[in-house]
């Protein structure tokens, strides 16, 4: 029912269990891709896994906690953001982010993810969001930049992948520097 348009041909809409067909097939395009930048519980490996990781992300949002929305290029499902946390009692969310190769390159994480800024921020009055990624992941933190995030610190060795410990960035910005600097 909701659908955000972020360009003429790329549509950011909720991201539901009845996709789980379409989000298995998606993560199958981008599995190998996006596995080293996300949690191993998102990256699933069949349609009953692609059903579990929304409905968990639904549960969540049913008590007012994280959400997932998916990104639509032509009508096909082509990556998604989501609020991995979300707490309106402290005021404040975490956002990430995915996208399958053929999609890169185009804005459309940092459109949709202004979108999810601006609904924390303006609609739900939060104070802080923050972005996590692993420190050797440029286009990541070059979202966060595009956001206008502050690099607030570095967890040392915080992200384990295949047996090796990468260093992990924590980006922020808050309601008023997001009001001020508004695009």
């Amino acid at each position: 029912m909701f659908s955000l348009p972020l360009r003429d041909d790329a549509r950011l809409r909720p991201l539901e269990t009845w996709h789980a067909e379409e989000f298995a097939a998606h993560l199958d395009r981008a599995r190998e891709h996006i596995r080293p930048w996300v949690g191993p519980a998102f990256v699933t490996d069949d349609v009953d896994g692609a059903r579990a990781t929304i409905r968990r992300y639904a549960e969540r949002q049913a008590t007012d906690g994280a959400r997932l929305y998916g990104i639509w290029l032509d009508d096909v499902l082509v990556g998604g953001v989501m609020f991995t946390d979300f707490d309106a009692a402290w005021g404040s969310c975490e956002v990430g982010c995915w996208l399958e190769p053929a999609a890169e390159g185009r804005g459309l994480i940092t459109e949709a993810c202004r979108a999810l800024l601006d609904w924390a921020f303006t609609t739900r009055g939060l104070h802080r969001a923050e972005w996590h990624c692993r420190a050797d992941n440029d286009r990541s933190y070059a979202v966060a930049e595009r956001l206008g995030m502050v690099l607030e610190g570095v967890r040392r060795e915080a992200w384990p992948f295949e047996g090796a410990r990468y260093d992990k960035q924590i980006w922020g910005v808050l309601a008023s520097e997001w009001r001020a600097h508004r695009p």
